[in-house]
This record gives structure tokens, sequence and C-alpha cells, in this order.
């Protein structure tokens, strides 16, 4: 894969966009297919990883994983482990992962409303 130039100009132009616009700024955070679909799930609270996977089992395991953890680098899941064995880790949406839930709330009466 070819590395990208921090320099460049798509990357400057990006900059400027999550500066400027407030929307580019939340879909970098919760953009793409499964983040808002993940948090949906959460907003019902804590849930375990292998609850996630049960409640969207299209998601594949690599997709959860990475997702998680982008979301968990976002301030937006906080990832709660137990030192057990064996470990019990279970996800939950931070404070600013809960605020997202008026805007979840709206897509999914315009999804029932609309569909």
């Amino acid at each position: 894969m070819t590395a990208v130039k921090e320099s460049s100009t798509r990357n400057y132009n990006k900059g400027v966009a999550l500066s400027g616009c407030p929307v580019t700024f939340v879909m970098s955070k919760i953009g793409g297919y499964w983040k808002p679909i993940i948090i949906y799930h959460l907003m019902s609270g804590p849930k375990r990883y292998s609850e996630l996977k049960r409640a969207i089992p299209e998601i594949t395991e690599k997709m959860l994983i990475q997702h998680l953890k982008q979301m968990q680098e976002d301030n937006l899941v906080i990832r709660e482990a137990k030192p057990v064995v064996p470990p019990v880790v279970t996800y939950i949406l931070s404070t600013s992962g809960k605020e997202l839930s008026q805007v979840l709330d709206s897509m999914v009466e315009w999804g029932l409303k609309n569909r």
C-alpha cells in the first residue's frame, strides 16, 4: 500500500473539513456502516463482546474488534476488563457516546417511518 504524505493536499483538505464542519467531525467518529449499529446496541446497556456479536450476526469478528478499538480511542466506548480467568470484558458507552443516543433515536424513528 502506498503511504500518503502528511503534507498532501488531501490531508490538508481533510483537516480543514474536520475543523470547519461539525457534520464532517461527527461522521469521522461514527461514520461507516457498523459503528452506529454497535452504538445502538450499547444504548440498552453494557454488553460483552459475545453479546454484541450475537446481536449483530452479519459483522465479522475483525470488523467488530476494529470498530470497538476505534470507538474506544475516540472516547465513545469504554472497555472494562475484569482480572479474572477467563477474562471478562464489557463494553459500555462513555458520556460522549451516550450523548449520541438522541441522534440514533432520531435515525431509528426515521427508519421505522420510512422503510
